[in-house]
């Protein structure tokens, strides 16, 4: 049974830093893909940034260009997201992904097949 399980998300300054944290179990973390999306209230769930299995290759949303960082360490199953200068629009719940290989299209969903259960984030002006 695959698992993963999101930490690091609270309630943050604006201007403030963030870590996310994003822990598999029950596959080969190595071989997937992962992937980050937010879900804002009241929006639709959007992707914020991804990162091959090598981490040879990172993708990013506009928004999140230039103040968040991916990253990963296979030998802890684990990725993470480094949020920088947090903007009140940032606020959401932050949701970490799994995809098997490389995702034909990176910020697409449906590309994911497995979803954390997310961390909250809220960042106040």
């Amino acid at each position: 049974q695959v698992q993963l399980v999101e930490s690091g998300g609270g309630l943050v300054q604006a201007g403030g830093s963030l870590r996310l944290s994003c822990a598999a179990s029950g596959r080969t973390f190595s071989l997937y893909a992962m992937g980050w999306f937010r879900q804002a209230p009241g929006k639709e769930r959007e992707f914020v940034a991804a990162i091959s299995w090598n981490s040879d290759y990172t993708n990013f949303s506009d928004s999140a260009k230039g103040r968040f960082t991916i990253s990963r360490d296979n030998a802890k199953n684990t990725v993470y997201l480094q949020i920088n200068s947090l903007k009140p629009e940032d606020t959401a719940i932050y949701y970490c992904a799994t995809a098997f290989g490389r995702p034909t299209s990176w910020r697409t969903a449906a590309e994911y097949d497995v979803w954390g259960q997310g961390t909250q984030v809220t960042v106040s002006s």
